[in-house]
């Protein structure tokens, strides 16, 4: 089963993962929601639309916006719309 851990804490982890350019995005009931603080920081995707992140925090260490999602994910997209994905060192295993 997939799953996402950062400083030896399970972040996520479903057997109900997509995967989308690569990427393994978890369904939002699979995080573990203790580790997450949402961020400000915001960027565009041309085909899946305005990604929010969340600033990962695991025994007082952040990984900035090392996780990511789409809220209102373009037609596409709506497939993983809400769906989180992760990078900057957030080891994702398959």
């Amino acid at each position: 089963m997939p799953k996402a851990i950062w400083n030896g804490a399970i972040l996520a982890e479903s057997d109900r993962t997509l995967v989308v350019e690569r990427n393994q995005y978890f369904p939002p009931d699979s995080i573990n929601q203790e580790y997450f603080r949402q961020s400000n920081t915001h960027t565009t995707c041309p085909w899946k639309g305005e990604a929010s992140y969340y600033t990962i925090v695991v025994d007082g260490q952040e990984n900035k916006d090392a996780a990511w999602y789409y809220p209102q994910a373009k037609e596409k997209a709506k497939h993983i719309e809400g769906y989180i994905a992760f990078w900057r060192g957030v080891k994702v295993e398959v």
